[in-house]
């Protein structure tokens, strides 16, 4: 109890983390990209510390989610890996641009509202194109690994089979990696709306994949946060209780949203994320 109570509304946040994670693992996001504005708002607390706490949590919390899609047989490994070994470069590069750019409130903000709009118009407009066009129902489903050949990687889900072309996941996972790594969020919860959208991929098959690279990525982000020496006066080593706690409360919400995944239509989850997203963003850029 001692533990909870050291750390302001820590009962609040933990609760938001369960509740972010239960949604939004259901696209393979950890929901770390709503929880950092939460974090904000109620600690008060705006520097790089925060975006390796987020990191914290991300890399407490995939992990049940990746089990229970590893437990139902849809979890590409091989996808996962290529999304992470991708994205690693750009964490680095966030992490620095982070710490040497955008340490302060005023800058980072404008960061943070971007990524929250661009996310939530994203999100809305795949909820929209799928409007009326019903979810295709996966129950007993699992996804079959074709592996890799003439630069692609291929699986098979519903009987369907699906490819994409290695070199440009690369790049696209090196984007998502600078801009997780400044934000907090681990590259593969900025792939996963991508793969989704620009490649056409299943997001019952590749939410699993999405999550265990975020996982990957956030690892690496808290090496060098914690471990990397800061510059004078600054303090970028996450706060251990808080980011254990909260991905305590997201490791729940994972596995359960992983569970429930390939039972709820993903247009109602995506368009009610979408919206919270872009008003938390808009609240950003406006101030």
């Amino acid at each position: 109890m001692s533990f909870l109570l050291a750390i302001p509304d820590a009962g609040l946040l933990t609760l938001a983390a369960f509740l972010l994670a239960a949604v939004t693992s259901t696209a393979g996001v950890s929901g770390a990209f709503l929880l950092l504005p939460l974090q904000i708002w109620v600690l008060g607390v705006a520097g790089p510390s925060v975006t390796a706490t987020n990191l914290l949590f991300n890399l407490v919390a995939t992990p049940g989610g990746v089990f229970r899609y590893f437990r139902e047989g849809r979890m590409l490994w091989t996808l996962a890996g290529l999304v992470a070994l991708g994205s690693l470069p750009g964490t680095a590069l966030g992490y620095w641009l982070r710490v040497h750019y955008l340490a302060g409130f005023g800058r980072f903000r404008w960061i943070v509202g971007c990524v929250l709009v661009l996310v939530g118009l994203r999100m809305l407009l795949e909820a929209l194109r799928r409007l009326g066009a019903g979810d295709k129902p996966s129950v007993g489903e699992v996804v079959d690994p074709l592996g890799l050949a003439n630069r692609r990687l291929a699986f098979a889900y519903f009987g369907e089979r699906y490819e994409l072309r290695i070199v440009p996941l690369l790049g696209l996972s090196a984007a998502a990696g600078v801009v997780g790594g400044i934000y907090g969020i681990g590259g593969g919860a900025l792939v996963a709306p991508f793969l989704i959208w620009l490649f056409r991929l299943p997001v019952y098959a590749i939410a699993g994949a999405a999550l265990g690279a975020t996982f990957l990525s956030s690892a690496a982000g808290v090496m060098l946060y914690w471990a990397l020496p800061a510059p004078e006066g600054m303090t970028t080593a996450p706060d251990w209780r808080l980011g254990l706690l909260l991905g305590l409360g997201g490791l729940a919400g994972t596995y359960l949203g992983a569970s429930l995944q390939r039972h709820v239509p993903q247009r109602f989850l995506k368009a009610l994320l979408s919206v919270v997203s872009l008003l938390a963003g808009l609240r950003f850029l406006v101030g």
